[in-house]
């Protein structure tokens, strides 16, 4: 080999390896948490609009609902599905009813009566199973919800009558 040969040596290209490795190790857990926390945001947006156009609904034929509680969250036992809720809404109330939260679980909807178009419910719930999917031990609907604020992706949001029942606030856990 001459000595004008110009190239990089094995020590070289190994530290930039490990120094590339490291920067990816710090970005990538941001990068998922950051994902997750953006399903969450876009999850609240489409539960705050949903309940815009329930209440403009409700407004418009004389039956307001009342800011509610987690007391709500017993009174609603009635389902209501998403056909229902968006032949009621749509397109009057909103354009487009997102039916799937930001991890594209279906949304759930409970009534504390039997559905009827004509006369809606005085309580209601929109709820989000979160990143898991499911509705069980973390504030699911088999059980009561843990209520305010949680730190948990898996963790259920909830709106109820005019505001959160259980929602994401502060740093997350997976």
């Amino acid at each position: 080999m001459s000595k004008n040969q110009k190239g990089f040596t094995l020590i070289e290209l190994l530290i930039v390896v490990a120094i590339i490795g490291i920067l990816a190790a710090i970005a990538i857990p941001n990068l998922l948490t950051a994902m997750q926390r953006s399903k969450q945001k876009r999850t609240m947006a489409d539960i705050r609009t949903l309940a815009t156009g329930w209440e403009a609904r409700a407004t418009d034929v004389n039956k307001y609902n009342a800011a509610g509680t987690i007391s709500a969250v017993t009174l609603c036992s009635n389902a209501v599905t998403s056909g229902q809720l968006s032949g009621a809404l749509s397109p009057t109330y909103i354009k487009l009813m997102p039916a799937k939260d930001g991890w594209g679980n279906p949304l759930k909807f409970y009534t504390d009566q039997s559905w009827n178009a004509a006369a809606p419910a005085q309580a209601y719930l929109i709820w989000s199973a979160a990143k898991d999917g499911t509705t069980d031990g973390t504030g699911g609907w088999e059980t009561t919800p843990v209520g305010g604020a949680t730190t948990n992706f898996d963790n259920d949001i909830i709106y109820g009558n005019g505001s959160f029942v259980q929602y994401p606030e502060g740093v997350q856990t997976q």
